[in-house]
Order: structure tokens, then C-alpha cells, then sequence
């Protein structure tokens, strides 16, 4: 079977085709070639195609003709080398492009291993580390919840730092991201407020991740102990017009994380109180390491962000 690419109109994420990818060429020194075996898709993948121009995520998996290769988050194993520390069939984790094969220069980085190819050199490093990861009967998984579940504790991380935090207020609340921020910020003791559509809200009050689900149509109503933050992960301008209009003083921050409403309002509006700050979360990471210390994001932070994974019950 030839291999193919699935490529996405960069202005307009509707428009997606499968196509038949260029003949594999030889592997220059230093290079590998890694075939795709799972991915997953989820809400993440739409606000790397919204924000791609701005922060790049394009050019991680060039495409050509106004189409790109939207990032994704899965595994894959080595079936060509050229490389002396990636050997055929090692395993990895890390950012894919949807497609079935790609080519990159894996080098040893302390426990795992970083693409150093040049269209790589200076995009977020976060993005260019790949792990070592035999086969695991979790790892469907691992390839949905690991990279959301890492975005919800460096936020959490970057909120903690603010200690007259009373309250966060979350939309798009049956998000993973927002769900793992949720999850994160309770075990702090910090009272979390979900936001969500009236067909989310009865399941989302069953998980016991929030102390308050509101649905959209309430949030004009909206009232919580301050300072309150507002995490946007939904991306819609008349929820965020409402929700800052509802809180008023109290609200001390606004953060844009996402996007999940991609389809809905996205016109500016004019916002009551502190306006909104993007989180990027590779900025956060190294402030996330133990009191500055110098080590990488792979072997130290990353670590951290295991030891807090939920352990299935029984």
C-alpha cells in the first residue's frame, strides 16, 4: 500500500483529503524513517489548526498548496535508520503528523530522544521530544489523555502560583484539558465552576470533577467567591462576553486556552474587566522544574507529571 498524508485546508478546517504521499526517498545521515501506527484526534488538534499560522504548528509537518498536516499526539516505530541512537524498531511517543509515514533526525536527549531537522530548530522543543514506548496495553489511552492531561497540570501549576485564587470558572467543562484542570485545582482545594451545554450537564455533574456545572444559558447569572480566574477552553465570543459581564469585579484573570466551539462566534467583543491572556503551555514548562533547576523537560518535569497520574481504581 503506498503511503498517504491527510492534509487540512489552512483556512478552512472543513476541508480535508486523503491523498497518495510522495515515493519514499533514501534517508539522509542522521535521519530515520518512522512509520505511524495510532493517533488520537481530539478538540487539542482543531486549536493547533486555528492558531497554526501564529505559533507555527504548521511548520512542524510542511505541506504545500494552502494545506497542512495538523499535528497530532500518538505512536510510532522506526522501519528505516540512518541514525546510530534510533535503531529499527524502536517505539516512540510523541508529535505526529496524520500520515502514515514521516522522516525525522532522532538524537539521544537525556532519557528519550529530540528531531533536530532544521524546519524543527525553532519551533517550541516541547513538541520535538519523543519518548521510548514499548508496547502497553493502556496505550489507546495514553495517546488520547497524556498530551491534554500534561496541558491541565502546567496550568494548574502556572494558576498555583497566584494563592488568593478562590475561584476558577471553566468553559467547555466536558473537555479533557478542562476536566484534568479541574481534577488538578480540587485536589488544591480551589473550587472549580464548569460551564457547559444543558446535554453535557447531568454527566458531567455525575464525575465528581466540579463543585458547580452551570450551563450556558446560565451563565449570565453567574456568581462565585473572588478572585476568581476564567480559563477559556472554548473559544466562543458570546460565552466569554457573558461570563466576564456575569463575574464583574470579581473576576481578577481571563485565560484563552482552546478552542472547542471552532465553529461558533469568534468576533471580537468588548470585554468588562481584565481582558484575556493566551497560555501557551511551552512557556510554562520551565518554570515548571523544582526550584529552577536545570533539568530537561523529558527527565524532571515530565516526571512529575507521571507521578500525578490517576491510578484506576482496583
Amino acid at each position: 500500500m503506498s503511503d498517504w498524508d491527510v492534509l487540512v485546508a489552512k483556512d478552512d478546517l472543513r476541508k480535508i483529503e486523503v491523498r497518495e504521499a510522495a515515493p519514499r526517498a533514501p534517508l539522509a545521515d542522521g535521519e530515520v524513517r518512522l512509520e505511524v501506527e495510532r493517533f488520537s484526534l481530539t478538540a487539542n488538534n482543531i486549536t493547533y489548526g486555528l492558531i497554526g499560522e501564529t505559533f507555527g504548528y504548521w511548520k512542524f509537518f510542511p505541506a504545500e498548496g494552502g494545506l497542512g498536516r495538523i499535528p497530532v499526539w500518538g505512536f510510532a516505530t522506526v522501519v528505516e535508520s540512518n541514525a546510530a541512537d534510533a535503531p529499527v524498531g524502536l517505539r516512540v511517543f510523541g508529535y505526529l503528523p496524520m500520515s502514515s509515514s514521516f522522516v525525522a533526525k532522532l538524537a539521544r536527549k537525556g532519557g528519550g530522544f529530540i528531531d533536530t531537522s532544521a524546519h524543527r530548530a525553532e519551533l517550541p522543543p516541547t513538541y520535538n521530544a519523543y519518548a521510548e514506548a514499548p508496547e502497553d496495553g493502556m496505550d489507546d489511552h495514553r495517546a488520547l489523555l497524556r498530551p491534554l492531561f500534561m496541558t491541565s497540570w502546567l496550568l494548574d501549576d502556572f494558576l498555583s502560583e497566584d494563592a488568593s485564587l478562590k475561584t476558577l470558572v471553566l468553559s467547555s467543562a466536558s473537555s479533557k484539558t478542562a476536566m484534568g484542570l479541574a481534577w488538578f485545582a480540587r485536589r488544591r482545594g480551589v473550587p472549580v465552576v464548569g460551564l457547559t451545554s444543558p446535554g453535557n450537564a447531568q454527566t458531567l455533574s455525575g464525575l465528581g470533577l466540579y463543585d458547580r456545572i452551570v450551563p450556558y444559558g446560565e451563565a449570565g447569572s453567574l456568581k462565585v467567591e473572588g478572585p476568581a480566574v476564567y480559563v477559556d477552553f472554548a473559544g466562543d465570543a458570546q460565552v466569554n462576553e457573558t461570563v466576564h459581564a456575569a463575574l464583574g469585579e470579581t473576576l481578577a484573570r481571563s485565560i484563552i486556552v482552546g478552542g472547542t466551539h471552532w465553529s461558533g462566534d469568534r468576533a471580537p467583543r468588548a470585554l468588562v474587566g481584565p481582558q484575556p491572556v493566551l497560555f501557551f503551555a511551552p512557556d510554562q514548562i520551565p518554570s515548571a522544574r523544582p526550584n529552577g533547576a536545570s533539568r530537561s523537560w523529558t527527565n524532571g518535569s515530565l516526571r512529575r507529571c507521571a507521578s500525578s497520574w490517576p491510578t484506576p481504581a482496583g
